[in-house]
């Protein structure tokens, strides 16, 4: 949903020698979600790539921008990994990259199996994966290795609503809910026990957490490891959330904290706004990332109150906001192909651009005269 990408600067990063073709095989390629925005990312990608795609659907838009489009079962069906493994053979794939959670965990079960046929695999450890997709384990984390964090506690039952401290307050699942999905804000104990009845009975668990800062506080990070844990770069994104595209909802403030401003405001998946250098922000979220033992992509989504990073979720793979960091010369899919698949070596904290990124919807047709026949993979 980004508008039209424009290619990096030349000196984003060192290069030696000629780019080679590489083969590189990506799964949710459409849908607006992380797998699109990795596609987008490789197309920017000054290196010789020839694309695999993958999609559960033939309506997936992104299957008609790869070079070898294919339709693969569901990630929870037991001949998907088969599928993508048949895929590989047949076209010499070299890299493989998840286009959406449900594949990353499942990747990351079979990795393995899939690193012993040579293919690299840009994924974290599993420790992080385990950490960073529980929300509350995230906040426990933070909190025991003394970064910033909101008050938050675990709730599996509503009876626990009324000792919490502090409102507003956000109530959210503790696993899942991307884009603020499932997502609420209460401004009492009485709010909180209303929005946390319907997600325990959908649940059985969620967290609550402080709501920190105002809307122009609010950061998405990008934090860049190789796969031996070396820090790379980051890159952050000052969002913009009084978008409707930006925002999951905002309503007016009725408590008495003044100081998180008129109206209090929940970001959607959709990120847009100033994209490039915020110095302090990085520093301490790239302590973050180095603590966790994060390795290739993670994404801190956080607020900056105080001259303090208050993190509030973390993604342990690539981000929504993959091809605007690419747009401005920060192509973290091309970065790892270029540290691990060609072997280069790539200068820390390399130089990129900055700039403000906006985001539109973009429509397509596929008529039923056009519509392509995919092959099963």
């Amino acid at each position: 949903m980004a508008d039209a990408p424009t290619r990096p600067s030349s000196n984003a990063w060192r290069i030696n020698g000629l780019p080679r073709r590489i083969t590189v095989l990506l799964t949710g390629v459409g849908g607006g979600g992380h797998g699109e925005q990795i596609l987008k990312a490789l197309r920017l990608a000054r290196l010789d790539l020839e694309i695999v795609g993958t999609d559960i659907t033939p309506f997936s838009s992104g299957l008609a921008l790869v070079d070898h489009p294919y339709l693969v079962p569901k990630a929870s069906e037991p001949d998907y990994i088969p599928a993508l493994m048949r895929l590989c053979g047949k076209h010499g794939v070299q890299a493989m990259f998840h286009g959406s959670e449900p594949e990353l965990k499942v990747m990351a079960a079979h990795r393995g199996e899939i690193e012993d046929r040579g293919i690299f695999l840009p994924i974290n450890p599993d420790a992080v994966i385990d950490i960073c997709m529980d929300k509350v384990k995230t906040a426990a984390f933070l909190q025991g290795r003394g970064f910033g964090h909101p008050r938050y506690a675990e709730i599996t039952g509503c009876e626990q609503l009324k000792d919490f401290p502090i409102y507003p307050a956000v109530l959210k699942p503790s696993v899942g809910g991307g884009g603020s999905a499932m997502t609420g804000v209460a401004q009492s104990p009485e709010e909180a026990v209303y929005l946390g009845r319907q997600l325990l009975d959908i649940f059985g668990r969620f967290i609550i957490q402080e709501y920190v800062g105002t809307p122009d506080d609010e950061y998405t990070v990008g934090v860049l490891t190789d796969m031996d844990g070396r820090l790379i770069n980051s890159i952050a994104l000052r969002r913009y959330l009084m978008s409707a595209l930006s925002n999951r909802f905002k309503i007016p403030n009725r408590t008495p904290r003044k100081e998180l401003g008129p109206v209090l405001v929940i970001s959607s998946g959709i990120s847009q706004g100033y994209i490039g250098h915020h110095a302090e922000v990085q520093r301490q979220c790239e302590e973050i990332a180095l603590a966790l033992g994060a390795r290739g992509a993670i994404n801190i989504q956080c607020r900056f109150v105080g001259g303090r990073v208050i993190p509030f979720e973390i993604n342990p793979r690539f981000s929504g906001t993959t091809s605007l960091r690419a747009m401005v010369g920060y192509n973290e899919p091309e970065i790892l192909l270029r540290r691990h698949v060609l072997k280069e070596e790539i200068e820390p904290h390399f130089p990129y651009d900055s700039g403000t990124v906006t985001r539109s919807l973009a429509e397509s047709l596929q008529r039923d005269s056009e519509h392509p026949s995919l092959a099963q993979a």
